[in-house]
């Protein structure tokens, strides 16, 4: 039986998957502030500015090479890579739980679909490990407008669908509105349950590589250099399996597909926390590793 997922019903899962939120995965909400030891640094100083809640992803990789996506990089990041090859990421998930810091709920951004197109980095200043989004698309215009307005993140307004058809089997569709171009992106995906191998993903393998990344670049309308820091926990990883019928994404950054299989992930739900944006600066660097440090409140 397909469901489509209700996305003003609020924390988007009760009374639309028919999953039940279970008192262990409350608890690992509110815990997983307290484990830091997979990050590459401290957590950022200061109050976070929200938090949400990032659920049924697919990660879809492919490696690209290093001088064409260097190409389409600001100058002041560097292209990270993994056995020698940048890699963009395709990333279709849906979003709920949202809180602003000191705002009250806001009707209608409850929940929604999120897509975004992606590459891995380093910047110039600090090395720090990052993701830089080519694109990001939502179905929720407010969620656009702030994204843009406050993160300087490229976001579009999109038409969206997300039908789940069993537990961990997923229809996902997106079609860019007011585009000059038709931009689609059409996929069922499934995960395929937790396993050994991915259970606890460490250093040197490709799974840590695409996921234990704690900021997002763009740059503000002056040109300068920002991020948004992130926390939260390592990514509960899965094998994956996908049916891409259309992928229009590369194209609008000018980059062709290689003709290969590309590598696949499912993850369930992850929390985050997300901190306000901040300049860039080199004197970020060479700052000692905390663990076991929670988030100020």
């Amino acid at each position: 039986m397909v469901q489509i997922l209700n996305f003003h019903q609020p924390y988007g899962l009760k009374n639309t998957l028919g999953v039940s939120q279970p008192d262990a995965l409350e608890w690992a909400m509110q815990e997983f502030q307290f484990r830091t030891s997979h990050r590459p640094r401290p957590l950022p100083s200061g109050h976070w500015a929200m938090t949400q809640r990032w659920n049924d992803l697919l990660f879809v990789h492919w490696p690209i090479p290093v001088a064409q996506m260097a190409a389409l990089l600001p100058d002041w990041l560097e292209v990270d890579t993994f056995q020698g090859s940048a890699w963009l990421g395709v990333v279709p998930f849906w979003l709920d739980r949202i809180k602003i810091r000191g705002v009250p709920p806001i009707p209608g951004a409850r929940s929604f679909p999120d897509l975004n197109l992606r590459t891995y980095v380093r910047d110039q200043f600090t090395g720090t490990p990052g993701v830089y989004c080519f694109s990001l698309d939502a179905s929720n215009l407010l969620a656009v407008a702030v994204a843009r307005a406050y993160y300087h993140l490229p976001y579009y307004w999109s038409e969206m669908r997300l039908e789940q058809r069993s537990e961990r089997e997923f229809a996902f569709y997106s079609r860019r509105r007011f585009s000059s171009r038709e931009v689609i992106f059409n996929a069922r995906y499934r995960g395929l349950g937790p396993n050994s191998r991915l259970a606890e993903h460490r250093g040197g393998t490709f799974e840590y590589f695409v996921t234990e990344r704690c900021c997002l670049y763009s740059s503000n309308r002056a040109g300068q250099p920002i991020r948004a820091n992130l926390h939260f926990v390592s990514w509960p990883l899965e094998e994956a399996e996908a049916e891409i019928e259309r992928n229009d994404l590369a194209a609008t950054i000018g980059l062709s597909l290689p003709k290969l299989d590309p590598v696949l992930h499912y993850s369930r739900r992850l929390a985050v926390y997300v901190w306000p944006r901040e300049l860039v600066r080199p004197a970020l660097a060479g700052r000692p590793v905390t663990v076991a440090v929670s988030p100020s409140v």
